[in-house]
């Protein structure tokens, strides 16, 4: 699967209503074939920082970044950011989340 996790640095006057103003993207992206989640979290240190934390079961270079909704996105989501937005992206085995072994519910 290809695992992407993005930073996002959120203008001061964008930042309560950050997940709003990108709803219609993040649920775009939802629906697409292949998408594994795209969830949003806003950092407990920075309050204008947001993570994205996105995976898809093969690479998203293509179907994703050529959607309608992605072009939308990179065009309009700019002007909510106080910089350009830090990613890691990378090939990796699996397709969801394993269970963590040092640490468990029982």
């Amino acid at each position: 699967m290809i695992f992407i996790v993005v930073k996002f640095k959120v203008k001061p006057e964008y930042a309560d209503n950050f997940p709003e103003l990108v709803r219609e993207f993040t649920e775009s992206t939802r629906a697409e074939p292949g998408n594994l989640w795209f969830d949003w979290s806003r950092s407990v240190d920075d309050p204008h920082e947001y993570v994205l934390v996105e995976a898809f079961k093969d690479d998203p270079a293509g179907a994703h970044d050529n959607s309608e909704h992605s072009k939308k996105a990179m065009a309009e989501q700019p002007q909510y950011l106080q910089q350009t937005p830090r990613i890691i992206s990378r090939q990796i085995e699996g397709e969801g989340w394993d269970t963590m072994g040092e640490m468990t519910d029982e």
